[in-house]
Formats: C-alpha cells, structure tokens, sequence
C-alpha cells in the first residue's frame, strides 16, 4: 500500500537520493549546496512545498508544487517536479502522487492544477498522456535583466 504524506525532517536522506536521481533523469544536475537551500524552503513550506510516497515505510516517490495566485481564474497548484523510484514505476505511485495533490488542490481552494514537461521525454510523456490532458501550449523563456526596466521616469529602455 502507498502512503502519501508531507515532508519532514527526517526524510532529507531518502529525499536527496530521489532528488538527485529526478535531476540526473533530466541531465541537470545541481550543486550540493542547492539541495540544502530547497530543503530548507520545502521545511518550511512557506513557498514550496513537498510530499512522499512511501511503500513499506522506504520512500519511493516525490512531488514538489506551489501555489499561485491567477490573473482570470482562481489560485492554481503548480506541479514544479515528480519523480518515481525507476524499480517501482508502473505501480501506480505517480497516478496516487496526482491524485493526493488534485485533492490538495481542492481543499486548498484551487481551480486548476497543472505542470510542465519536456516534449520529448520519453518516461513522463507516456503517464502523463495517459493519466491527463494534454494542453497544446508552448513554453518559452526570456532572460532576466540586471538593469532596471523604467530608467528615472522617462519608459523603457531600449
């Protein structure tokens, strides 16, 4: 049986081991002093948060997620990472992760719950072809300016 629960103090070991397999999954692996600063902010659980699945007290799934307010709809909840153990996937832990959040949403006031992922990853695309909608929008990304965008009240910088 999966039981899906909150982070907590005591799972930092078991957490960094998934965590770090999720980042080698996507080829973007951290500095080790990242996991203590997004330990630390899922602890607190103030801006992001954090939840563990377990089977037979051994943890064996992670989701990370944030709510956010909406400019035309209500607050959302944003499915920032999911990851399963690779020897348990195909178990349904990743369906229950979604499940345990869908709620969390629910009870959290939220409309809407959503995520990202890449186009051509070929573990998440197919589970979450299968266990959502499929929303065609494209992503993009533009980079943060160091300068300020309004020079002394004369508009943007050019």
């Amino acid at each position: 049986m999966v039981e899906i629960s909150p982070l907590v103090a005591s799972d930092r070991v078991e957490w960094e081991t998934l965590t770090r397999a999720f980042k080698d999954h996507f080829n973007a692996p951290e500095p080790d002093d990242a996991y203590d600063r997004v330990w630390g902010r899922l602890l607190a659980a103030t801006e992001i948060h954090g939840i563990a699945a377990r089977i037979d007290g051994r943890m064996v799934g992670i989701a990370h997620y944030y709510f956010h307010v909406g400019v035309w709809r209500s607050t959302a909840l944003y499915l920032a990472d999911l990851f399963v153990d690779k020897d348990i996937r195909r178990h349904g832990v990743g369906r229950q992760l979604l499940d345990w959040l869908a709620r969390h949403a629910a009870d959290q006031g939220a409309g809407r719950f959503y995520w990202n992922t890449p186009e051509s990853d070929p573990i998440s695309r197919p589970f979450y072809d299968k266990v959502s909608k499929y929303v065609e929008m494209v992503m993009y990304s533009y980079p943060v300016k160091r300068e300020p965008a309004i020079d002394e009240g004369r508009g943007p910088r050019r």
